[in-house]
């Protein structure tokens, strides 16, 4: 049986532990708040540029000169790129195993194919650093939370679309978080390259629009935007997932600290008592050899 001066620093070493937990759960809630502001504040803007490049991709339907683009040239995929977005940190329940779970179900589905990582983010970095091959890393972008910018990301985009136009992939896909409340994240696989061009409202009714320039010429521009904020979006969304899986990580950590703290109480008021017990009846049984 621990005494109780081991139970007392046990008891001690758990709080001192709640409180760890209790303020990064105050901080993730602090930073959740922001990431989540972002993310909702660049949805509108994703779902208006797809709806655009919808519009002027159903315009471009049969122009020879718009499906020569190098972005919309369709290849065997016997190179793939993957791009890879996990957290820096950990603390955060399942965000980051998942995400790597489903890396590895890429791989096991892509055998056969020569597959290169993109990772963004040092936990995935570390996992796949001597289990793949990697083409290039991100440590940090996912650590700023409201400092974030456009143009940061855009690292990330300009190597991998370099590398398709220039015929060193064949296929690129991207796997992230995607946040939807803070008790649930969903973990996401889309496809970026080549873009599958979409019409607007169906083959049945397309919108008849007047442009300036000829279509081809503006999905020459548009795609490479539509590339970049499928990217800026899935690392924004992916750090609001981030927080709020840590939000409620540390939330869950500081429960069952509490509970472990109840019961360590407990058992040291029952040893307590035996304690006093045992001496109680040292006494009386001294007492009585004496008379």
């Amino acid at each position: 049986m621990p005494s109780l001066i081991d139970i007392r620093r046990r008891v001690r070493s758990v709080k001192n532990t709640q409180q760890i937990t209790k303020a990064m759960k105050m901080v993730a809630a602090a930073k959740l708040r922001r990431a989540q502001e972002r993310v909702i504040s660049a949805r509108p803007y994703a779902t208006m540029l797809e709806q655009m490049l919808a519009s002027v991709s159903g315009a471009a339907r049969g122009d020879d000169k718009a499906s020569e683009l190098p972005l919309l040239a369709v290849r065997p995929e016997k190179r793939v790129q993957l791009i890879l977005v996990t957290a820096d940190r950990g603390l955060a329940g399942g965000f980051n195993t998942n995400l790597i779970k489903a890396a590895q179900r890429f791989l096991a589905e892509h055998q056969g194919q020569e597959i290169v990582i993109e990772a963004v983010g040092r936990k995935g970095r570390d996992f796949f650093a001597k289990r793949a091959k990697l083409s290039g890393e991100h440590i940090g972008l996912v650590n700023k939370v409201a400092k974030l910018t456009y143009a940061e990301t855009q690292a990330v985009t300009q190597r991998v679309t370099e590398r398709y136009i220039n015929g060193e992939i064949d296929a690129v896909y991207l796997i992230y978080n995607e946040f939807k409340s803070v008790i649930s994240q969903k973990l996401t696989e889309t496809k970026l390259l080549p873009i599958e061009m979409k019409s607007e409202g169906g083959e049945e009714s397309p919108k008849d629009y007047i442009y300036e320039q000829s279509p081809d010429v503006l999905l020459g521009t548009l795609l490479p935007k539509y590339i970049e904020n499928s990217v800026y979006r899935a690392i924004l969304e992916s750090i609001a997932a981030e927080q709020a899986a840590r939000m409620t990580a540390m939330d869950a950590a500081s429960t069952n600290a509490a509970d472990v703290i109840e019961k360590l109480t407990l058992y040291m008021n029952r040893v307590r008592q035996a304690s006093i017990t045992k001496e109680i009846i040292e006494v009386v049984s001294g007492a009585a050899a004496l008379e």
